[in-house]
């Protein structure tokens, strides 16, 4: 017992006695911008002229943010700007782009710098921009670098994976190869991958072992003929032992048409997705419908709705697929996903999706051993599958959320 009075009192001493100089004094901290975004601890500690607010309804600015993936392999944020109360109707949009090759450390560097820069003009509405003075640091220049690359970038990739005890092995590998080229009127897509893993289990006596292997390539083209059409083609070829394919090809022309211009896609997109296509199947075993090749035409049609608004995100997409020569073998799938802010601290999302399956072709006539069917060596006749989830958050307390204190950030066991 003796040995805790030091020790509370190095605590009550450090609590009483040490104080930091916060960057925005307290005597103008109140008239600081107050603003409600999802902001990491590194926003928090390199932009500390703002209030983060934790109720929507007490923000004089609203900011959401959205993140694409580019043709380089690098990412686009898009920022949302929504005046609220004495700043209702200064709206703005801001977009950040990331090379494939910046760090984490750069990525966030760059984006802090950004975010700084056009939080100037609602700053400027607050007594607090009498303590900012912009200055322009670099000479600019009159020549652009042409780019050796051509937009193309290429990207590869090999991984292995073993573990194992004295009754279970495991090795798997895998590796893969990416190129593409992304301009803002054409897509190029081009991927292959391998991999197999092999699984043995020792119970007693008896030794299983599970072993399977899959390849995947495809070939995709997309070229925008305005701000709401698109026209394509895509290439997929596969092997894989799971789906008794020793070889197939599926080949697919597309149009698309999404009601909202693409210049909104990072915010909201309608779109309405129809292909018509070739597939080729070569089957390992002799299928339950008595055949081991199939030359099959198909057609699919999809509609995807994303939106990024103030009471949260939400992902919807519904995706028919039937054969042309039997309309009854077809594939329906839905897949949603909300993030709702219900109410002051109250947030709820859930997602999941769900099939009709009703176009297993490739299904073995042999059927599927029990060691098959319980390490899922094979894929089994069904009529729907399915998957779900969901979450809720409430957080309370005081609106103000602008401290960063990092000590003690180790997990101990």
């Amino acid at each position: 017992m003796k040995a805790l009075v030091p020790l509370i009192f190095f605590v009550l001493s450090g609590t009483c006695f040490s104080q930091e100089s916060p960057v925005v004094s307290d005597t103008i901290r109140k008239d600081a911008l107050n603003v409600y975004m999802d902001a990491s601890s590194y926003f928090k500690k390199e932009i500390t002229f703002i209030n983060y607010v934790r109720d929507i309804r007490a923000a004089d600015l609203y900011v959401i943010s959205a993140w694409q993936p580019t043709g380089s392999g690098g990412g686009k944020e898009t920022y949302f700007f929504i005046g609220r109360n004495r700043l209702d109707g200064m709206n703005d949009t801001i977009t950040i782009s990331h090379s494939p090759d910046e760090t984490g450390e750069v990525s966030r560097i760059k984006t802090v710098k950004i975010l700084k820069m056009a939080l100037m003009r609602y700053v400027l509405k607050t007594p607090l921009n009498e303590f900012f003075d912009i200055r322009f640091t670099e000479q600019t220049k009159e020549t652009v670098t042409t780019d050796r690359w051509n937009n193309w970038v290429f990207r590869t990739s090999i991984s292995g994976y073993m573990n194992g005890e004295k009754s279970f092995k495991s090795t798997a590998m895998s590796g893969n190869f990416d190129a593409n080229r992304t301009t803002e009127k054409n897509k190029i897509i081009i991927g292959y991958s391998y991999g197999w893993s092999d699984n043995r289990y020792t119970i007693g006596d008896l030794n299983v072992n599970s072993f399977t292997r899959s390849q995947y390539a495809n070939l995709q083209y997309v070229r925008g003929i305005n701000d709401h059409w698109s026209a394509g083609a895509s290439t997929w070829v596969n092997s894989s032992i799971y789906s008794n394919s020793d070889f197939s090809l599926i080949f697919r022309p597309a149009i698309e048409y999404n009601i909202f211009p693409y210049a909104q896609s990072t915010r909201r997109q309608f779109k309405f997705q129809y292909g018509i296509g070739y597939e080729y199947y070569n089957y390992r075993d002799t299928t339950i419908y008595n055949k081991l090749t199939d030359n099959l035409g198909s057609q699919l049609l999809c509609v995807a709705y994303t939106v990024i608004e103030k009471w949260g995100t939400g992902n919807m997409s519904l995706a028919w697929k039937n054969y042309l020569h039997d309309w009854s073998k077809n594939h329906l799938s839905f897949i949603g996903r909300f993030d709702l802010r219900l109410a002051k601290g109250l947030s709820f999302n859930i997602g999941g999706g769900f099939s009709l399956v009703h176009d297993q072709f490739s299904l073995p006539k042999g059927g599927s051993t029990f060691e098959e069917l319980l390490l899922r060596r094979k894929e089994i006749a069904t009529q729907y599958t399915f998957n779900t989830s969901f979450g809720l958050t409430f957080t309370f307390g005081s609106i103000y959320n602008n401290a960063v204190n990092p000590r003690f950030g180790i997990d101990l066991y």
